[in-house]
């Protein structure tokens, strides 16, 4: 039955069948959150991309929707955004009924077979339907390959106010491009940046950027995105971050070190939502690795996308992000308080929810070593420690379930320097939906996610630490797919 197959997450977004990757034109208007994705509706591994389309009205429920954008003859449909166009710069619409415009990648097969250097370039479609059907623009590619890029894609736009422009920020290989426009036609370069900063043991993709207040000070600091495959620390694809300043044409940073969104090897090319009413940045990724994304034991589908979360800006030690699901996720839902049994140092109970559930805790701060243990009655098993003396969490996943799929799935560990905000204690979440584990360490300054794939439904927690527990709560959550949107 539908959504009931092996591994088939219950609350995460996944598409009814076929093979899906990164999120796309991530948008809200008139109340519906908007969900586009990289699809291939004939397999469920990689092919010519369309644009997959899902709405919410909460962030938590969806609604699967009709292709959005379909290759033609100008290429297959590659990553991009989406904006509201309010003053109808584009003349595409009107004031009242101003168009949802999509910025996309054209990827030329033909010309990407015989190794050209200007088979992708960006082209644009409308819609006045609030997203529901679009018009490419007859004038496409809006931005040409005229440098002659090998990888030439993902545009990001948005409305910049200071400047009274729209800003599209590209990514080139080893950079991110600046752009500018009165009217998402016409475009002037502006700018480069990150040839020589960053990680780039791959190439540069699915960039973002948006203003972002530091929490402790009230200031407002500028986030700079950019998924990098491979060549993330814990092998294959990751997204990095630098924070700075953008003036409408340039962004630059004195950031010397390499940030990353989540140091799990299962979020990547994530981007923010555009239109949000205030200033909340709520993102979403998909929730695989291209090291053995397109091999996962899945049949019918494969991927799935992140819980939504929101980020939040700190500055201890330096600026950090932290990423955590948003509120709607959990928060119609009630929280149970385990039975435990405390035995040799280590905390355990069995739930059959388990496998379906948000469990909570908080410890102490400055924290001592601990060690959680996520497993089912077969021995499967998935753990996440922390380390005191070397201020690291880790993840291992290698006696999981089924692992050998794929050569790297099981291996490395998974290791994440740790990051802390102010405070006496340090609170954990871990969301765990069938296949996937989601875990947040205080409110998610730390983040790892990771895919996995057990023969049977994990029902028992442990943590073993020395330091009194706190708060410990399981909050089973709901199949999001038991409805008619299926």
């Amino acid at each position: 039955m539908l959504y009931h197959e092996n591994f088939r997450p219950q609350y995460h977004f996944s598409p009814k069948s076929h093979w899906m990757n990164d999120p796309n034109g991530l948008v809200y208007h008139k109340g519906t959150y908007h969900l586009y994705y990289q699809f291939y509706p004939d397999s469920t591994v990689w092919g010519p991309m369309h644009w997959g389309h899902a709405t919410s009205e909460n962030l938590r429920d969806w609604k699967h929707q009709p292709i959005a954008l379909e290759p033609d003859s100008l290429g297959y449909i590659f990553s991009g955004s989406a904006v509201i166009d309010h003053q109808n710069t584009s003349g595409f619409g009107t004031e009242e009924n101003p168009p949802l415009v999509a910025m996309f990648t054209y990827h030329e097969p033909n010309g990407a077979q015989a190794k050209t250097n200007d088979y992708q370039y960006q082209g644009i479609a409308y819609s006045l339907d609030n997203g529901k059907t679009f018009t490419k623009y007859e004038g496409n590619p809006v931005v040409p390959n005229t440098e002659g890029f090998i990888d030439f894609r993902d545009p990001k736009v948005f409305w910049h106010e200071a400047s009274q422009k729209w800003i599209l920020i590209l990514v080139a290989g080893d950079r991110a491009l600046f752009y500018n426009s009165d009217n998402l036609k016409d475009w002037n370069y502006l700018s480069e940046f990150g040839k020589d900063t960053g990680a780039h043991g791959g190439v540069w993709e699915c960039p973002d950027l948006f203003p972002l207040k530091v929490a402790e000070t009230g200031e407002t600091k500028w986030v700079l995105l950019i998924s990098i495959n491979p060549g993330a620390p814990n092998s294959g694809s990751g997204t990095q971050y630098f924070v700075g300043e953008f003036d409408g044409e340039h962004f630059t940073t004195s950031q010397t070190e390499e940030l990353w969104i989540d140091l799990g090897r299962d979020n990547y090319a994530g981007i923010t939502y555009n239109n949000l009413p205030g200033e909340d940045r709520i993102f979403i990724g998909w929730m695989s690795n291209w090291e053995y994304g397109q091999q996962i034991p899945t049949e019918k589908w494969r991927s799935a996308m992140t819980l939504p979360r929101k980020l939040n800006l700190y500055n201890n030690n330096g600026y950090f992000l932290s990423n955590f699901p948003v509120a709607a996720i959990t928060d119609q839902l009630e929280k149970q308080k385990p039975e435990t049994i405390k035995e040799d140092g280590i905390l355990h109970f069995k739930n059959p929810k388990l496998n379906q559930a948000e469990i909570s805790f908080s410890l102490p701060s400055p924290l001592t070593d601990f060690e959680i243990m996520l497993s089912n009655d077969d021995g499967e098993r998935l753990s996440i420690s922390y380390n005191a003396g070397q201020n690291t969490y880790s993840l291992d996943r290698s006696l999981s379930g089924l692992t050998d799929f794929a050569d790297s799935f099981a291996k490395p560990v998974m290791k994440a320097p740790a990051r802390f905000t102010a405070g006496d204690s340090v609170p954990f979440s871990i969301f765990l939906d069938t296949s996937s584990i989601e875990f947040f360490a205080d409110g998610g300054a730390n983040a790892l996610t990771a895919v996995f794939f057990p023969k049977k439904p994990y029902t028992h927690f442990q943590l073993k630490t020395d330091a009194p527990v706190s708060d410990l709560s399981l909050t089973p959550i709901p199949s999001i797919w038991n409805t008619e949107n299926q």
